[in-house]
């Protein structure tokens, strides 16, 4: 793909995610009122009004398409371009991710825990917790659960996802590749 990450196109985008954040919220509250989300899906538990994801939502969108510029073009400024294709590749999935996700959990099965599950293995073996992946997972939910949960839920995969992948896994290679040379 022939993207360039320009200032002008993450203001557009940016934009863009500001105008339907709003349409959204403006739909909702003329149609019944802005909803709450509690966590856990418990009311007993602080709930959180999607009028945040309004606020949110942008400025999310804006700090990490700024990341995105930064880990990408900001290596080699000669060679900046255009937009990997691993970065478009990875907001999509996500994307795709985060509205499967909430698909399946409005219809109530089961399928959202496996998917959780594959999202743990997948993390071992390729790094999804870039900023990318962040931000597709967050817009791809932000319709069904608002702003605020799928940040929250987005920011502590993001953390597990480190750690999975940097931590245990390069502990992991460490140690087959010490048990491995041994052998020889």
């Amino acid at each position: 793909m022939n993207f360039k990450l320009t200032l002008i196109n993450r203001i557009l985008f940016t934009a863009i995610v500001t105008l339907l954040s709003w349409a959204h919220l403006a739909w909702d509250y003329f149609h019944g009122g802005i909803p709450t989300h509690y966590l856990l899906h418990r009311k007993d538990l602080p709930g959180m009004s999607n009028w945040w994801g309004g606020i949110v939502i942008p400025l999310l969108t804006w700090f990490l398409l700024y990341r995105i510029k930064r880990r990408v073009y900001d290596k080699d400024i000669n060679e900046a371009s255009n937009t990997p294709n691993e970065v478009i590749y990875g907001f999509f999935g996500a994307l795709l991710f985060g509205i499967l996700l909430s698909f399946f959990f409005t219809i109530g099965t089961d399928v959202p825990g496996y998917m959780m599950i594959g999202l743990f293995i997948i993390s071992f073996f390729i790094p999804i917790y870039r900023a990318e992946q962040l931000l597709g997972f967050v817009l791809g939910m932000a319709y069904t659960f608002g702003g605020i949960l799928p940040i929250l839920i987005g920011s502590i995969l993001v953390l597990i996802f480190i750690i999975d992948y940097r931590v245990i896994r390069a502990f992991v290679v460490y140690l087959i590749s010490k048990t491995t040379s041994g052998k020889s």
